[in-house]
């Protein structure tokens, strides 16, 4: 695109990480008239000593009202002048300041500078530069500036640690598949070297994000090696007192959140035993134990010294008789709601315990066992007495006013919450409701919206009208609030306890809160949060990318098995929708050190009248892989109706595996090219000033089958299973290719709820029964071989 004054923009369809290759090297420079070089293109060295000079600018969005790279986001932090639009600081507040460079125009930008150090060049100078040799960018666009003309045949580079990429997902749903992708492409752009944050500022390895979205970068990939140099980054920065850093190199970075000298904010500085644990589940290193628990070991008799007394001088009182929510501490970063500070800390020092409790059992010394569970458990004892306290069953805070994060949700899933009273806690979880939303940049939006686009966003459900007003909203059941921790412990608790298609709900919810919302504001990557920004947070983070792990283990239905090492079992639990207008089928790959296995369901016999798809008895298809060494427990939903019958046959002759996913892969990349994936996206009338929306054909989110069901092997005689699924008995699989069939099926409408900003009344009815799983006995209390339940 020609920006004008010798300015050219390239766009590279998505953001990634990486570099520019100038496959037939750079035109020749020009220099624009008058000597005034476009914002961010100066180089006033070179132009006082008359060397010529080429700039390549670097971002992940344009801004909205220039059409420009939009620099702001990636220097983000509000370090900058913020350009036309966004005003951080005072236009030259930041001039020969420091890390701002005069030529940056009071904004970090990324910048490549390609100059010859010489009044006089050849004519094929510049032709033989091919790309920078000295970092890496993360990148949508890249203005080059300036030239006659613009480069030819330029290629984009995507970095990133050589590890394999093993973990897929695909269903009928584009918002959901659009979802994960948007957290793939993230992960992808922030695996170099350290996981970081985001790709073009910090790219710092905070210990809350790779606890928030490790299990979705362990489903994606291997990083078995690459997560044991990260527990080692760890242990190398560790203070002689014991305390571990919020990052794995110390940065002096919130350390005021932090219990005791030296200490990251608990949540952050408890990722080594975490993610050391979750180690040994994936990829069973028993010398990584052996290596680490003495550092894990000292962290934990750090806080049995510091907590109490660091909390107190935090300003939170024993009973919590003053404590009203969001004290000192990071919390559920980046959540909506109240964010319950005193939660996470208490939670991750219980967290820490139980991971030494886990590694001692694993390495056979009784003695730290017993001790870090009783310590554990005198935690939990400790939480729950506080958050049952006010017996309303609630699980908040005493002087609770306001639904805070995490609560029940996180509760639930680490099973903090006593048996007797889990399923009055998650009744009263559907309580919680949704508010309205008026941040800066969303209401911004509203003022240049045409009322006829608000009219069809409030008759879809997006926006809210209050008398003349239109709002936007944040949904407790039709999108998300929940920070970067609760989104996990609420999509994965709603789908165990028998909720699944609420979190269904959630996942494929539209507009504010969702991924929908990215998605309309042509997003290719994860977005740091649930609001857009315009001028400080970033649009390539993979920090709340626990959506994609639940899309895998609950949606298509395989995660690795929460008592296994090493990856050598799975637990296969496909759970399906009420009703087939939320979802038809899904499929998923989950890669193990022992092989891959594999996934796939869908809905047959489907009625011609889609009015049907909630009432209608259909066939549920589903396909398992098991690997060779591995093995898998399989799990499957209480039938739906009296008829239901389940039929299980097997094959151990397994057919050409590679040809079948070729055929696949052939037919989705097909499908991609023909743009099947999410269809629209709002653009911004820069001479109007107005938003409209804009068509488009797009790859992200295509929906494709599974290779599973073009294998036509010879299949064993069917077995009836039924009884086993009512009793609830889990069925233990070895290696090969099975084929299951789910007859007379019922389909159901969904639950509607009490709208967008409601609750779900039927589900907290003093009369309704949530079902056989939260009075499971089984999981009341966490069991030492768990490592799924830990805290994450």
């Amino acid at each position: 695109h020609d920006l004008g004054s010798g300015r050219w923009l390239l766009d590279f369809g998505r953001a990634f990480s990486g570099m520019l290759h100038f496959d037939e090297g750079l035109p020749q420079p020009i220099i624009p008239h008058n000597n005034i070089y476009p914002r961010a293109h100066g180089f006033g060295d070179a132009s006082e000593k008359r060397w010529s000079f080429i700039t390549v600018v670097y971002g992940e969005s344009l801004e909205m009202t220039t059409g420009d790279i939009n620099r702001v986001l990636v220097a983000g932090m509000g370090l900058h002048d913020g350009g036309p639009r966004h005003n951080a600081e005072p236009e030259g507040a930041q001039d020969n300041a420091f890390c701002f460079p005069d030529d940056h125009d009071g904004i970090l930008t990324q910048k490549d500078i390609y100059v010859y150090p010489s009044e006089s060049i050849t004519s094929d100078m510049f032709s033989r530069a091919r790309q920078s040799h000295f970092t890496t960018h993360a990148f949508r666009f890249a203005e080059i500036c300036c030239t006659a003309e613009p480069p030819t045949n330029v290629h984009a580079l995507m970095y990133r640690t050589a590890m394999q990429e093993w973990g897929t997902f695909d269903s009928s749903s584009v918002l959901i598949n659009g979802g994960y992708e948007l957290v793939k492409n993230s992960m992808r752009s922030n695996l170099l070297s350290v996981q970081s944050d985001c790709p073009h500022r910090e790219k710092l390895p905070y210990g809350g994000d790779l606890i928030a979205n490790s299990p979705a970068a362990m489903h994606m990939f291997d990083m078995s090696a690459f997560y044991k140099k990260t527990i080692r980054d760890w242990m190398d920065a560790q203070w002689d007192n014991g305390a571990y850093t919020e990052t794995s190199v110390w940065q002096d970075l919130n350390d005021y959140a932090g219990i005791g000298k030296g200490a990251g904010e608990t949540v952050w500085a408890t990722a080594p035993p975490v993610l050391t644990v979750r180690h040994m589940q994936h990829y069973g290193d028993l010398d990584l134990l052996k290596e680490s628990i003495g550092s894990h070991t000292r962290w934990l008799e750090f806080l049995n010294k510091e907590f109490d007394s660091g909390m107190i001088k935090m300003g939170y009182d024993k009973k919590l008789k003053t404590y009203r929510g969001d004290g000192s501490g990071l919390g559920d970063w980046l959540a909506l709601p109240v964010k319950d500070t005193y939660l996470t800390h208490t939670g991750f020092y219980m967290a820490s315990s139980r991971c030494i409790a886990y590694i001692s059992n694993k390495l056979g010394n009784t003695k730290m066992r017993k001790k870090s569970v009783s310590l554990a458990e005198l935690i939990r004892n400790r939480i729950s007495s506080l958050y049952l306290w006010n017996g309303r069953d609630t699980f908040t805070y005493p002087m609770a006013r306001y639904p805070s994060t995490p609560g029940p949700e996180m509760s639930l899933f680490a099973r903090i919450v006593p048996g007797e009273k889990r399923c009055a806690v998650l009744k009263n979880w559907f309580r919680r409701k949704g508010e309205t939303w008026d941040g800066d940049e969303e209401t911004l939006f509203l003022n240049e919206l045409d009322s006829s686009y608000a009219e069809q966003l409030v008759n879809a459900g997006v926006l809210i009208k209050d008398d003349e007003d239109y709002l936007f909203s944040v949904s407790q059941w039709q999108g998300f609030g929940e920070g970067i921790f609760s989104i996990r412990y609420a999509l994965k608790t709603l789908s165990d306890m028998g909720f699944h298609h609420i979190a269904l709900r959630k996942a494929s919810g539209i507009g504010f809160g969702t991924t929908e919302y990215m998605l309309t504001h042509n997003a290719t990557t994860m977005w740091e949060t649930w609001w857009r920004s315009e001028d400080v947070y970033s649009r390539n983070h993979p920090m709340l990318g626990a959506i994609a792990e639940w899309m895998s283990s609950s949606v298509a239905g395989v995660s690795v098995h929460p008592t296994t090492v090493g990856g050598r079992q799975v637990l296969f639990w496909p759970r399906f929708p009420k009703s087939a207008t939320m979802l038809k089928f899904a499929s998923s790959i989950q890669g193990t050190p022992v092989g891959d296995f594999a996934i796939a369901w869908r809905f047959e016999n489907l009625p011609e009248d889609k009015s049907k798809y909630d009432s209608a008895l259909v066939t549920v298809r589903i396909r398992l892989l098991v690997p060779p060494g591995g093995s898998g427990m399989l799990r499957l939903p209480l039938p739906s109706s009296k008829t239901t019958k389940i039929r299980i046959s097997h094959t151990n002759s397994i057919p050409d595996l590679d040809a079948a996913r070729d055929e696949a892969n052939r037919k989705c990349m097909n499908r991609r090219k023909h743009g099947l994936g999410f269809h629209w996206n709002w653009e911004y009338d820069r001479q109007r000033k107005k938003w409209y929306t804009h068509s488009s054909r797009k790859s992200i989110g295509t929906a494709c089958e599974s290779f599973l069901f073009n294998l036509t092997p010879e299949w064993s005689e069917q077995v009836d299973i039924t009884h086993d699924v009512v009793s609830r008995t889990d069925s233990k699989l070895s290696a090969g290719l099975y084929d299951l069939i789910v007859t007379n099926w019922k389909l159901e409408k969904e639950e509607e709820g009490t709208g967008r900003l409601g609750n779900i009344p039927q589900y907290f009815h003093p009369n309704y029964n949530p079902g056989p799983f939260c009075n499971d006995s089984h999981s009341f209390d966490w069991h030492i071989d768990d490592a799924t339940h830990i805290m994450i």
